[in-house]
């Protein structure tokens, strides 16, 4: 009899063991297809195919929905498909399952500039910008300027593009919207001399030729407003850039022969 319960007693633990290592091995398995689903979706994501990496980054939530990479990746797709809304919950996620992601509240601040929210953005970009430990700081700074851009304090924008610029002085993003901003303050010849080192850094961008050129149009230099035009057309041919380039050249050849 006793055997016989030592037995019983040994079979118990075999089982229980079985038990514990299949629900053990589900679980990974689980992981696995999950995580093949959301690096099938950043595939997909890096293709600009974004519907796609919807369906593979939603069914990767149904197995690994702790995963915090997946919700900011989904809150990348939904940010891409223009659903800032839907785009904050995940991020807001993402922040949740790890204080420390700090990409994915950059992220989140972005998704507040995306539904116009600048307060919150703004709070967003401040706590990214205070981790020492974030590899650039350049881009939360310009964030943040943009965000004052967008409430009308263009002083502040100015300081945090600047700031931007001091670690980062190649980073066109910060040198344009700092140059937009000046244009906005109606200092021209700021923005002149912002937009044309920009030009220097990065001469394959055409925004940046016509915004150097209505710089030149706001202090009433037709010719180097025309011959900055002309440079879009020569440099861009097949462009949209090109096309409006040509209407504005034309309204100052207009304007100057009359």
């Amino acid at each position: 009899m006793k055997r016989r319960r030592l037995l019983s007693g040994a079979v118990c633990v075999i089982l229980a063991w079985s038990f514990l290592s299949c629900a053990g091995t589900t679980k990974e398995v689980r992981k696995k297809q999950g995580e093949a689903s959301r690096n099938l979706g950043e595939a997909y994501m890096q293709e600009g195919r974004y519907t796609a990496a919807l369906k593979e980054l939603l069914e990767a939530k149904k197995q690994i929905p702790d995963d915090p990479y997946l919700q900011n990746d989904l809150g990348l797709t939904y940010l891409a498909k223009e659903k800032p809304e839907m785009a904050i919950e995940h991020f807001k996620e993402a922040v949740r399952l790890n204080p420390d992601y700090a990409p994915a509240r950059n992220n989140l601040g972005v998704a507040y500039m995306a539904a116009e929210n600048w307060d919150s953005a703004i709070a967003a970009f401040e706590e990214v910008s205070e981790d020492l430990l974030y590899a650039t700081p350049h881009f939360p700074l310009t964030n943040m300027g943009w965000a004052y851009y967008n409430k009308g304090k263009f002083r502040d924008a100015v300081a945090y593009f600047q700031e931007a610029l001091e670690i980062e002085p190649k980073y066109i993003i910060a040198l344009r919207n700092l140059g937009i901003t000046y244009m906005s303050m109606k200092k021209y010849r700021d923005a002149i001399d912002t937009f044309e080192k920009a030009i220097d850094l990065t001469p394959r961008f055409p925004p940046l030729y016509m915004d150097l050129a209505q710089a030149y149009a706001a202090i009433r230099d037709s010719q180097s407003a025309l011959q900055t035009y002309k440079k879009v057309i020569a440099l861009f041919p097949q462009s949209d850039f090109a096309e409006e380039a040509k209407k504005k050249a034309g309204e100052i050849l207009l304007r100057t022969s009359g």
